[in-house]
């Protein structure tokens, strides 16, 4: 019976190595990351492993996991611009290594290829780029900008076997004296419009009472062409509209009493 159960507890004892040993020389790689194999005696492997569950040598062998989907990364930089005005810009990119190169990635900047990178280029970059504008083109031309380098961090990128999906330019701001002076210019165009508004409108009433005085000097000299001709019924005529004009507007008015035209002036009241 004794030997019976020493042989049961052998058989345990090998079934749970055994599955120890069988978890330990399998490993899994997620969907979206690619793995790479480092072995203790002959160094990195070039072959790189998909997705799935693969095998290894337990101690002897161990992976390495890489994501490979798009990544942001946030670049901020300082520099002078053309005009030697400070610029600060920060750049976004989407970057992803290459698969078929993770092997060489791995042997050359390990596993945070990205912060030994990209930072590096990002600011290269940048600074070449920045210095070939002025202020006024960074703003005016900023398509080109991202443009220009879009198209050199591409070329930089692809030296280190990085495939840069998407570039753009995220923040564009320029130092205190740059901004002070733009806001002084922006009040010296103010004052320069409101000075010529105020001029324009000088100009506009002084022609007004040209034309105004032209105009009383011609109704003047009818008027007096009329009394030469009519003698001065028109100016009878004149003052009953006035007079017409005057009792209408008394009329309205709340504050205006009538009083008989004769002299008894009392009205009838019983005592």
């Amino acid at each position: 019976m004794a030997s019976i159960l020493n042989k049961i507890g052998w058989i345990g004892a090998s079934i749970a190595f055994g599955g120890a040993v069988i978890q330990g020389a399998l490993y899994d790689v997620d969907g979206g990351h690619r793995a790479v194999i480092f072995d203790q005696f002959r160094g990195v492997s070039e072959i790189v492993r998909p997705e799935g569950t693969h095998f290894m040598i337990p101690i002897v062998q161990r992976p390495i996991i890489y994501d490979v989907r798009s990544q942001p990364r946030n670049i901020p930089v300082t520099t002078p611009s053309k005009d030697l005005q400070n610029v600060n810009i920060t750049l976004r990119i989407l970057y992803r290594p290459e698969v078929s190169a993770l092997p060489w990635i791995y042997k050359n900047y390990g596993i945070d290829y990205a912060e030994r990178v990209l930072p590096s280029i990002g600011h290269e970059i940048l600074k070449a780029v920045v210095a070939q504008h002025d202020a006024a083109e960074l703003i005016t031309q900023r398509e080109i900008v991202s443009m220009k380098c879009r198209e050199a961090l591409n070329a930089r990128a692809r030296d280190f076997r990085i495939i840069l999906d998407d570039i753009s330019i995220t923040h564009l701001t320029f130092g205190q004296e740059f901004t002070h002076a733009v806001e002084l210019k922006q009040v010296a165009q103010q004052e320069a419009e409101r000075a010529r508004f105020l001029v324009e409108r000088a100009e506009q009433e002084k022609i007004a009472n040209v034309i105004r005085a032209e105009g009383d000097s011609k109704a003047a000299k009818l008027i007096s062409d009329a009394l030469q001709d009519h003698g001065t019924a028109l100016i009878e005529l004149r003052k009953i509209e006035a007079a017409k004009e005057i009792a209408g507007t008394l009329s309205r008015s709340r504050n205006i009493a009538y009083l008989p035209g004769g002299k008894n002036l009392l009205l009838n009241m019983s005592v």
